[in-house]
């Protein structure tokens, strides 16, 4: 029995990618909750709970890629338009680095907890993308994941030590382009950053509002 030809096997893993979108969509959204718990949370009991629920996030979360992976054959096409998801994927790894190297415990906790940090991010965002088709509803939510992750950041690399006051600036950043008051690197980093997309965010929204009284100009002249 012979296997099917590499471009079946190819359209058969996007087939499934697009079938699932919706639910692991979701499942990403609730991902970057829960990161944002461990990140909160110090009461052991929660602790634990969040720890297992995203190991379990985790686990789902490879074990579609690999099935996706498993119907592209494996080949160098699938691996060179998901190379980025394995980093990702990786990360959580970095923990048990981190209990094997006592010396540098401290950097590769923080490096651990960033990675996961983004890499909610990144998932959150692309979540958005699969859950909505309107480009305003997709903005707001991507927005909003940029807003947490980007607090996150902040909060875990200690530019700010309250958690509240971190969210703020984070929100106030993203939407005027200015509002970390912290001169450390990360937050300048950060204040670049969120400033870029601030203005990205207007001119996404200027091109929309000005396309949507166009097309009412448009349809008001042909009547």
């Amino acid at each position: 029995m012979t296997s099917p030809p590499r471009a079946d096997r190819v359209e058969a893993a996007e087939d499934l990618a697009a079938r699932l979108d919706r639910p692991m969509g979701f499942l990403g959204v609730l991902f970057l909750f829960v990161i944002l718990g461990q990140l909160l949370v110090t009461e052991p009991g929660w602790t634990r709970i969040l720890s297992v629920a995203g190991w379990g996030f985790w686990a789902v979360f490879v074990a579609e890629f690999l099935l996706r992976a498993s119907l592209a054959g494996f080949g160098a096409h699938f691996w060179r338009r998901n190379w980025w998801q394995v980093i990702f994927l990786l990360v959580p790894f970095l923990r048990f680095i981190r209990a094997l190297q006592a010396v540098r415990a401290l950097r590769v906790a923080r490096v651990a907890r960033v990675g996961g940090i983004v890499s909610a991010g990144v998932r959150g965002s692309r979540s958005a993308g699969r859950l909505l088709s309107s480009r305003i509803g997709w903005l707001a939510a991507v927005t909003v994941v940029v807003i947490i992750a980007s607090s996150q950041l902040l909060y875990a690399f200690e530019s700010q030590t309250d958690y509240t006051t971190a969210l703020f600036e984070a929100a106030l950043t993203t939407v005027t382009g200015t509002g970390i008051t912290t001169d450390d690197l990360v937050s300048r980093v950060l204040r670049l950053i969120l400033a870029v997309y601030s203005v990205a965010v207007f001119a996404t929204l200027a091109g929309s509002l000005g396309a949507f009284f166009l097309r009412g100009d448009n349809a008001a002249g042909s009547e």
